[in-house]
Order: structure tokens, then C-alpha cells, then sequence
């Protein structure tokens, strides 16, 4: 017998573990929430950072301000994750300068999908949500380590994400306000910080609208987790 063809693309060789890297990074320790409203996008996350067992960081942020009407969340490791914020963050405002306009969300996310993609081999590990308000309206887009990129109305990442995504699936709809929403996302990451071991300690809350740019105060999501019990 021959010996069997296991060149992939290229010519590289895919392994078995290669194929498990992304949906090992998928559940990294941390819990993001993207979802979509009828006026905005709301973006969350917790705050505790984690090195295996060990938490390194009580008060990690996980959501960055892009532009005035952009924001991304991260999960997974660190270095990578800001660093592909760093890029993106410069091609906006480039962008900005160049067009004299807002970049368009789906641009961002594409941006990010094909940085992700051009390093598939060793690949950046981080999984990310991008998401804003543009001219056609508010949209978030979930990016896995590989580039695959995908449109959605509600998602989450990290560790703590099924405990979320339970909370969601029973509670989230589709149309509604940004003020009807976010007691459902503040009751959604307590819960996924409760739950999941390496997501905690605190959690940041994002609200993007036409308006612009904005984050929760401590006040603000204290009232929410009332409004949401």
C-alpha cells in the first residue's frame, strides 16, 4: 500500500490537534456578550484574568473602544488579543482620515477576520466580537481564531459562554431597546461569572447607539442586576 496524501493547503499537514485548537481557545477563560438591539449594540464582558488556576488580574478589560461606534470584545490570550485591537483600532481611524467617514462595521470585522486568517498556521489565539452602529444600522459580528466570521443577533465567547448563552436563549428577543436589554445582559454575565470559575471578580458593560460611545458606571449596573432579579 501507498502511503497516504496528508498534505492539506499548501502543503502543510493538518493534525488532529491543529483541528482542536480553535474550539479549545472557543471556551478560553473568560465570558464576552455581543448583542443587537433595535437602537445599538450592547457589548459585555467579565474583568478576571486568569493564568491556568491562577487569577493574574481582578480587574482585566476586555472591551475596547475602537472608534466613536465601534467596540470589540477579546477572550483567550492577551498579548494577541490586544494586539490584533491595536491594528484594528489604527486601520479606523486611518480610515476615518482617509474617506472622511466612519469605517462600516462589517469592514472592521472583515479586517479582523482576514488578520486572523493570514496567521491560521500559528495561529493568534483569540476569539473576538466586533460590533457598532453604522449607516445601515447596528450589527455584531463573532470572529473565531481561524477567520471564520459570522453575522449574529446574539452571541458569547469564553469559558463562561453556555451559562450565558442559557440566560440569552430564555430571555434575549430580538427588536427590542437598549434599556429593555441591558438587565438581561447584566443578569446573564452575573450568572457565567458564578458559574464559571475563570470568569469574575466584575464585569463591564458597553453601549454603542448613534449617540455613541459609552460605558456603564458601577451605580448603573448595580441597578441593573436589581431590575433584572
Amino acid at each position: 500500500m501507498g502511503i497516504p496524501n496528508t498534505n492539506g493547503v499548501l502543503g502543510s499537514t493538518k493534525t488532529m490537534s491543529q483541528n482542536n485548537v480553535a474550539s479549545q481557545l472557543v471556551l478560553k477563560g473568560t465570558t464576552t456578550i455581543g448583542v443587537v438591539c433595535k437602537d445599538g449594540v450592547i457589548l459585555a464582558s467579565d474583568t478576571r484574568v486568569t493564568m491556568g488556576y491562577y487569577v493574574a488580574h481582578k480587574a482585566g478589560k476586555k472591551v475596547y473602544k475602537i472608534d466613536d461606534h465601534i467596540g470589540m470584545t477579546i477572550a483567550g490570550t492577551v498579548a494577541d488579543a490586544q494586539r490584533v485591537v491595536d491594528i484594528l483600532t489604527a486601520n479606523a481611524q486611518l480610515y476615518r482620515i482617509n474617506m472622511n467617514r466612519r469605517m462600516p462595521i462589517n469592514a472592521a470585522a472583515r479586517m479582523v477576520a482576514n488578520l486572523l486568517f493570514q496567521n491560521r498556521y500559528i495561529p493568534l489565539a483569540t476569539q473576538v466580537l466586533v460590533g457598532g452602529v453604522d449607516d445601515s444600522g447596528p450589527h455584531v459580528y463573532n470572529i473565531d481564531p481561524y477567520g471564520s466570521l459570522t453575522e449574529e443577533k446574539m452571541t458569547s465567547t469564553g469559558s463562561g459562554s453556555p451559562i450565558a448563552l442559557g440566560v440569552l436563549e430564555d430571555k434575549f428577543k430580538e427588536g427590542k431597546t437598549i434599556d429593555e436589554t441591558l438587565p438581561i445582559i447584566a443578569r446573564a454575565v452575573n450568572a457565567a461569572m458564578k458559574r464559571d470559575v475563570a470568569s469574575g471578580n466584575s464585569y463591564n458593560i458597553i453601549v454603542i447607539s448613534e449617540t455613541g460611545y459609552k460605558e456603564l458606571t458601577d451605580e448603573e449596573k448595580a441597578k441593573l442586576l436589581k431590575a433584572g432579579s
